[in-house]
C-alpha cells in the first residue's frame, strides 16, 4: 500500500484500527527483537526499611515487613537526573543491534512509559534525533500507565499489518527515584499517619527503575519469525480512581506521590483479567492448554499468584522479575520476557502470553508463536553482576 498524503495516512491508521477492533489478529507481525537497561544502584528492601526508621519506631512496625508483604527483595535506580530518554536510546540500541537492524528502516517510534523527559515536545523526539531515525518516521509518545509499552506494540503492529511500514520501535524508561525518596520523606515527616493510613502509600515503595525496547517486523524480513497472533483489550474505568498521582510528574526534577488502594486494585484488575481472558484465547485461536508459557505485569507476589490462579494458569509456566526489580511499569513485563528469553525460559516452539494489566483499571492480553528472537540488556552505568 502506497501511502500519498497524510489524509492517506490517518485512512490507513482508521482502517487498520477498524478491523482490527473486530477480531485483533495479526499474520504478519514479528517480535525481531529486544533490547533492554537496568540501573546498576540496588536499594534492598531492608535499605528501605532503614530509611523509614522514623515511621517504623513511631508506629512500631515489625522489621521486614516490606519484603514479606510484597516479595520484592530489591528495586534498581537510575543515577540522579538520567533522563528517560538516555535510558531508552540505549535500550533501542541494544534491541537494532541484536537484530542486526539498519536504523534507516525503522518506519516508527513509540515512546510508551509513564515516565518523559518533559511535558513537551513528547521523549520520543530526543530517542529518535540520537538514534538517528528516519526523518519520515511516525513518531510519539503513548501513556496508559503499566500498559504503555503493550499498547506501543499494538498501534506498531497495525501499521506493519497494514503495509506501512517494514518495522518498529516500542520504547519505555521508568525511574522510579523520585516517587520512592519522595513517599519515604512525606512518610517520615507526617506525624498524623496511623498503621492503616499508610497501607495506600506501600506500593509505592515497591517501585523500581527499568528500561526495554521491543523491535517489531514484517514477516517477510523477519530473522526471528517469533509471530504476534494478536490479543484482547479491556477497559473497566469505574475503578480509575484506585490508584493515581497527585500531579502531572513527567520532568526529572518533580516530586511525585501517589495513593493506591493496593487491595482493592488487585482484585479488580484480577476481575478485569478474567473477563479480558476468553476473548484473548478466541482471537489466538487456543486453547487454556494449550498455553506453554506466561509473562505478567510484575507487581507482587500476591497479584501473581491470584492472577495466574484465577486464569487456571500453572506458577510454573510464569517467568517473574519483581523480587530484584520491583514493579518497573510499563518496562516490567517487556523486561521480564527479555529476562525469561536470556533464561530460556520461553524458548522457540513455545506458545506466550503476555498478561498485561494497569491501573486505569485497563487490560491487555497478547499471544505469541515463539521463534529465535534475540535480547541484548546492559547494566547502566556500569556493568555488574544481575541476578
Amino acid at each position: 500500500m502506497v501511502v500519498s498524503t497524510q489524509a492517506d495516512t490517518f485512512l490507513v491508521i482508521k482502517t487498520a484500527f477498524s478491523e482490527w477492533l473486530g477480531k485483533m489478529q495479526f499474520e504478519n507481525v514479528c517480535i525481531e527483537s529486544l533490547g533492554y537497561c537496568v540501573p546498576q544502584e540496588i536499594w534492598t528492601s531492608a535499605d528501605v526499611e532503614s530509611k523509614l526508621q522514623p515511621l517504623y519506631e513511631r508506629l512500631k512496625l515489625p522489621v521486614g515487613r516490606l519484603e514479606l508483604m510484597t516479595g520484592i527483595t530489591a528495586r534498581r535506580f537510575w543515577p540522579r537526573d538520567t533522563r528517560p530518554s538516555q535510558l531508552s536510546v540505549i535500550s533501542c540500541h541494544q534491541a537494532l543491534t541484536a537484530a542486526d537492524w539498519s536504523n534507516e528502516r525503522v518506519g516508527a517510534l513509540i515512546h510508551g512509559s509513564v515516565c518523559r523527559d518533559f511535558l513537551e515536545p513528547a521523549t520520543a523526539c530526543a530517542v529518535h534525533y540520537h538514534l538517528q531515525l528516519p526523518n519520515n518516521a511516525m513518531i510519539y509518545d503513548v501513556s496508559n500507565a503499566c500498559l504503555g509499552l503493550l499498547n506501543g506494540m499494538l498501534q506498531i503492529a497495525m501499521m506493519i499489518e497494514a503495509g506501512w511500514i517494514e518495522s518498529g520501535l516500542v520504547v519505555g524508561s521508568e525511574g522510579g527515584r523520585q516517587l520512592v525518596e519522595t513517599t519515604i520523606d512525606a512518610l517520615n515527616r507526617d506525624l498524623n499517619l496511623t498503621r492503616q493510613s499508610i497501607k495506600n502509600s506501600v506500593a509505592s515503595l515497591t517501585i523500581g527503575s527499568a528500561s526495554c525496547a521491543i523491535l517489531l517486523t514484517h514477516r517477510r524480513v523477519s530473522r526471528s519469525q517469533t509471530s504476534l497472533r494478536g490479543g484482547a483489550c479491556r477497559a473497566n474505568t469505574q475503578w480509575h480512581q484506585l490508584c493515581m498521582s497527585d500531579h502531572d510528574g513527567a520532568a526529572t526534577a518533580s516530586q511525585p506521590l501517589m495513593s493506591t488502594d493496593s487491595h482493592e486494585l488487585m482484585v479488580q484488575g484480577v476481575e478485569t483479567g478474567q473477563a479480558t481472558f476468553g476473548d484473548f484465547l478466541a482471537a489466538c485461536q487456543w486453547n487454556r492448554s494449550q498455553i506453554t508459557k506466561t509473562v505478567c505485569h510484575q507487581v507482587g507476589v500476591a497479584h501473581r499468584k491470584m492472577m495466574l490462579d484465577s486464569l487456571e494458569l500453572s506458577i510454573d509456566l510464569d517467568h517473574a522479575t519483581f523480587p530484584w526489580l520491583g514493579n518497573t511499569g510499563a518496562a516490567a513485563l517487556p523486561i521480564t520476557l527479555a529476562q525469561a528469553i536470556e533464561k530460556r525460559h520461553v524458548i522457540s516452539g513455545d506458545r506466550v502470553a503476555l498478561l498485561g494489566i494497569g491501573s486505569g483499571i485497563n487490560c491487555v492480553m497478547l499471544g505469541c508463536d515463539w521463534g529465535q528472537t534475540p535480547v541484548s540488556g546492559i547494566t547502566y552505568p556500569a556493568e555488574d553482576n544481575f541476578k
